[in-house]
Formats: C-alpha cells, sequence, structure tokens
C-alpha cells in the first residue's frame, strides 16, 4: 500500500466504522474493512447469507469506498452531492486519490446514514 494511502483509508474507514454496531464486520484488514448485514439477505440470489453493506479497500491507485445501497436506490444515488459524483467510478464505489475534505466527509456521513435508514425501513439489516 502506498503510504500516503493509509490516512485516506484510516479517515474512511472511521466514517464507515461509526455505524458498524448496526451491521456485523466481515473485514478489518490494514488495507480493508467491510461490513455486511447481520440478517440474512431477502433476495434468493444471496441463498439466505447476509447481504454487503459497504467497504473501505486500498488499490493500486486510490483507496474506495463502496457503498452498495446507492447501486440498489435510485433515490441514494440522486442524493449524492456534486463533490462526491466527481469522486464515483461506477454506480456504487467512490475512489479517492486524496484524503476527502470536510465537506465530502460530511456529505459521505449523511449518504451512509440515509442507506442505513433506507435499509432498517426494508428489514435488510
Amino acid at each position: 500500500m502506498p503510504s500516503d494511502f493509509e490516512p485516506i483509508f484510516e479517515t474512511l474507514k472511521r466514517v464507515l466504522a461509526k455505524r458498524a454496531k448496526k451491521l456485523r464486520v466481515k473485514n478489518d484488514t490494514p488495507t480493508q474493512y467491510t461490513l455486511l448485514t447481520k440478517s440474512a439477505s431477502p433476495f434468493p440470489q444471496h441463498k439466505g447469507q447476509p447481504m454487503w453493506f459497504g467497504e473501505v479497500k486500498v488499490g493500486k491507485a486510490y483507496v474506495s469506498l463502496h457503498l452498495l445501497p446507492i447501486y440498489m436506490n435510485p433515490a441514494l444515488n440522486a442524493a449524492i452531492s456534486p463533490g462526491l459524483k466527481k469522486r464515483m467510478q461506477g454506480l456504487a464505489c467512490f475512489n479517492f486519490k486524496n484524503p476527502p475534505d470536510v465537506e465530502q466527509l460530511a456529505d459521505l456521513s449523511r449518504l451512509i446514514d440515509a442507506a442505513l435508514k433506507d435499509w432498517a425501513g426494508k428489514n435488510y439489516l
């Protein structure tokens, strides 16, 4: 892992980990932090296994924060701020080569909270 990615990873991990009590930690290593639902998925393709909620992972060129609920909910996707949209790659991934600024961290916190609320309302957690 590039040494300059460590603070980015730790910052993004802290944002995601604040919600860990409502979820289950699957991976917690220096390069990967993954949260799953505590309950079994209602979707047959998951075969009764928990659903993947989000992850922070160090890659070769950036640190990624994946948030599955935004992939599954167009309203959450539409609520992504322009600053975060610039960091978005694909349908549910935000890439960071530099530390997120205060505004982006606040936006990520709001988005993760909205995702948790959405999944709690659907009994996915």
